[in-house]
């Protein structure tokens, strides 16, 4: 998991970069390295922090 995603915790907003068109989602939880995120256009989404780096979403 990177540095950033360690940080994240319930309630934070967060944006895919690789997928833009899922907007903003909020992070549920973050346990393991496996980070849950309810995104408005794509619902519920499990991300491997190993593998993508979500990115605050400061402008929401």
């Amino acid at each position: 998991m990177t540095d950033l995603n360690s940080i994240l915790e319930p309630g934070m907003l967060v944006r895919h970069p690789q997928h833009p068109e899922w907007g903003i989602g909020q992070v549920q939880s973050n346990a393991g390295g496996k980070i849950t995120v309810n995104f408005r256009e794509e619902g519920k989404v499990v991300i491997d922090g190993a593998r993508v780096t979500l990115a605050l979403a400061f402008d929401a």
